[in-house]
């Protein structure tokens, strides 16, 4: 095919949509069937209605060929388990009774049996179902699910492709299962798998695919050549089958390095590559591996994972390039659209220039669907929108909106001092220790309490003007002293205010700071049913007044004992918004970090004497291959002391992470500096203790003890057994006691009798401890 045919070809495509419908249709009915309110059948129905939506939606914005099978109900590495039968013995009664009761029950666990493990989907916020695998593990294939939704879409009318979780990455992805070796390697039963992708592959051929994606996103991080030589056998013996579709393997999120050219070498029918952000690598790479003379390849040239509108032009050029390195070049964004809102045009209050600036997920399927019809029509086709597009482009760059020479000229004032605590930890935590006086396993919430229906009512009543400031106020007192006083009764030692009054750990302090939008339909998955809308940072950011204070001091002025101030940190900021993409991220972070830095301040001076400044999002930022950490990990780290650094010696910050693996960051953690940190622990069984542990942490942690993402009550006895599995690791006077993450999504009920067997099992091996006896 020549390059001129090659370009006339071109079609446009995306790797995967939005799930959860313009008005998370999707959480409302999978939230009323846990609840009894929906019925399985009426559930079903929704999802299908959501599909044919999403696959109409994209064929009007011009998308040529739709995916299937990146629908799910929860999590599509969860789904990828159910079709390989890849189910944990303890749920397989309830699968077996009830296929979608015992899917739930994987995802979310019941009050006797744990759900999966839950982490980070490579350096996204999506979670992901943590597949279980041991030697004994036997594979089944049960394509229904793939076979089904691709049926949907073909009776429609739609051109079709299945997307599938890649065999590689789904074991690589893997853990050891209970009971089973910590250094067994799931990837030692890819002989064992393949042969079940096989048949779902022939499954999906019978039912008319002509091409099936295998998503192997893995690929992209640094691969051993063990992991590589595993990749060549996968694809050499998918490639050699006889009765499957055509293959398309898809890479996203960084560059693909070694691994390209095994792939390039596989007798696979295509590659999918991204070619933004770093991975913008990969077409150096792919000329240099001689291309995919041949074969098809679809290019990510749109950025799927952020809302800032495509350089149209400079797209083209890449696509141009590409058309001389593989018989066929279609157009896609980077990696699923799942990963951005929906659409634009339901956000009627950002502000018309910033909005130009602006594309979602239906803004970008019309992008996408631009840059194929440049391709194959030239660019005298698209020319009004190459206009539009430039103009749009030189607005933002123009903008007062970006650029405040305050913030930046206090930003590049700042010192290497600046960014340190005035003692070194084992001298302030005398002080702490002095100034708290608390028992040996002190007791402590992550920061949120339930956010209740009369709560969120509140809240939608003020913005509506249905009750005034005043009204609202009030609420948000009362709400205030309801969890102070249940603290109290519990035993908690130190407390916190309950958050009543926060949207979102990350949206409510963007709307009061300076150069951050908040969106009203920008939602976004985050886990299951949970979905948040991240803030957009258009520009330059300072804090214009204080944002915690009032209420902390409030909460405060009820107790006697300590309540933390709580604060989102800068790196976290970052990473669960849409973040500016003209400037560096260690820059943005820094403008962050003042800010957070004046409201630190003022919380100290207003009488808090814990403070708390989450950076959930610290390993989940880390970058994917080990070559780009250290730079990270300088500015990033950096930006936490720089928040922290200002207060006295006996003020303790805290820290807390969650769901991601701690392991490949401890030095990092350390390098905060932060008194206390708070970790995600109760699914992975302690595991983090014995990381901390391993790598000489010196500092105060609390390994969670209590799983908030499942809706199952722990025990005392569960409590106090991770607590000793605890103390195995940490010594009793720096190890803390408290649930894994907020409760912010849990009900009252049972965040009552949790922590009421928090507090309960922490006196229970007080009690046991050398000294505390009677």
């Amino acid at each position: 095919m020549t390059t001129e045919s090659a370009a006339a070809a071109a079609r446009a495509t995306v790797y995967g949509y939005p799930r959860q419908g313009g008005d998370r249709e999707l959480k409302k009915a999978v939230e009323g069937y846990w609840k009894g309110r929906v019925t399985a059948a009426a559930l079903r129905e929704t999802a299908e209605e959501l599909r044919r939506a999403n696959w109409q939606r994209l064929a009007e914005d011009g998308i040529h060929e739709v995916p299937t099978g990146d629908f799910s109900y929860y999590d599509h590495v969860l789904d990828t388990s159910v079709m390989v039968g890849a189910v944990p013995v303890r749920h397989r009664e309830a699968v077996a009774a009830d296929a979608l009761d015992g899917y739930f029950a994987m995802a979310r666990g019941t009050q006797d049996v744990a759900p999966l493990e839950m982490t980070k989907w490579f350096d996204t916020n999506y979670h992901y179902l943590v597949p279980e695998l041991g030697p004994d593990t036997v594979f089944a294939a049960d394509s229904t699910k793939q076979v089904r939704e691709f049926g949907e879409a073909l009776a429609l009318g739609h051109d079709a492709r299945p997307v599938l979780v890649g065999p590689v990455t789904y074991l690589l992805l893997a853990k050891p299962a209970p009971g089973v070796a910590a250094d067994f390697e799931p990837l030692t039963l890819l002989d064992r798998l393949l042969p079940v992708y096989a048949e779902v592959l022939a499954d999906l051929r019978a039912a008319g695919a002509q091409w099936v994606q295998l998503d192997e996103p893995a690929l992209v991080q640094d691969r051993s050549p063990a992991e590589l030589n595993a990749v060549a056998r996968a694809y050499r013996d998918l490639g050699a089958l006889a009765d499957r579709p055509r293959l398309l393997v898809a890479s996203y999120f960084d560059r693909l390095g070694d691994a390209l050219a095994v792939l390039a070498k596989s007798p696979v029918e295509g590659l999918a590559m991204d070619f933004t952000g770093p991975a913008a690598a990969n077409l150096r790479d792919l000329a240099g591996v001689g291309g995919l003379p041949g074969r098809r390849l679809v290019a990510g040239v749109v950025d799927g994972r952020n809302v800032w509108i495509n350089d149209l032009q400079q797209s083209l050029a890449t696509l141009g390039t590409l058309l001389g390195l593989a018989g066929r070049v279609d157009v896609a964004a980077s990696c699923s659209l799942l990963h951005v809102p929906l659409d634009l045009a339901a956000e009627r209050d950002i502000d018309p220039q910033v909005g130009r600036w602006l594309a979602f997920a239906r803004q970008k399927s019309a992008e996408i669907a631009t840059l194929a019809r440049g391709l194959a029509r030239g660019t005298a086709s698209i020319a009004a929108e190459l206009a539009a597009n430039r103009a749009d482009l030189a607005s933002r760059t123009g903008s007062a909106i970006t650029h405040d020479p305050a913030v930046r000229a206090r930003a590049s004032a700042v010192t290497e001092a600046d960014a340190r605590r005035e003692l070194p930890y084992p001298r302030r935590a005398v002080a702490q220790r002095a100034r708290l006086r608390l028992p040996l396993l002190p007791t402590t919430t992550i920061g949120s309490f339930p956010q209740t229906s009369q709560l969120r009512g509140a809240r939608a009543d003020l913005t509506a003007g249905h009750i005034d400031a005043a009204a609202y106020d009030k609420r948000i007192e009362t709400e205030i002293q309801e969890v102070i006083a249940f603290q109290e009764a519990a035993g908690i030692d130190v407390l916190v205010h309950g958050e009543p009054e926060r949207n979102d750990m990350v949206q409510y302090f963007a709307e009061r700071l300076t150069g951050c939008l908040a969106t009203r339909h920008g939602w976004v998955q985050s886990y299951g049913t949970r979905y948040v809308r991240p803030p957009i940072l258009a520009g330059d950011i300072s804090r214009p007044e204080p944002m915690t204070v009032r209420w902390t001091a409030y909460a405060q002025s009820l107790t006697g004992r300590p309540v933390k101030g709580m604060l989102t940190g800068p790196v976290t900021m970052l990473a669960w918004s849409f973040v500016r993409d003209d400037q560096s991220l260690g820059e943005t972070a820094r403008q962050i970090a003042l800010a957070l830095r004046d409201e630190v301040n003022d919380l100290e001076s207003s009488g808090s004497s814990v403070i708390q400044v989450d950076e959930p999002a610290l390993r989940e930022t880390l970058p994917l291959r080990a070559a780009d950490r250290a730079g990270y990990l300088a500015w990033a780290t950096e930006a936490f002391r720089l928040a922290t650094g200002g207060v006295r010696p006996d003020t303790q910050i805290h820290t807390h992470m969650c769901y991601a693996e701690f392991g490949d960051i401890v030095r990092a953690i350390d390098d905060l500096d932060a008194d206390v940190i708070s970790l995600e622990a109760a699914r992975s069984h302690m595991r983090v203790a014995d990381e901390l542990a391993a790598a000489g942490y010196p500092r105060e942690a609390g390994p969670g003890v209590y799983d908030i993402h499942s809706p199952r009550v722990p025990s005392g006895e569960e409590v106090a057994a991770l607590l000793r599995k605890g103390l195995e690791a940490i010594p009793a006077e720096r190890l803390w006691v408290n649930p894994d993450c907020g409760l912010k999504t849990r009900g009252w009920p049972e965040v009552r009798a949790s922590l009421e067997h928090l507090v309960s099992a922490a006196a229970e091996v007080r009690a046991t401890l050398p000294g505390t006896a009677g």
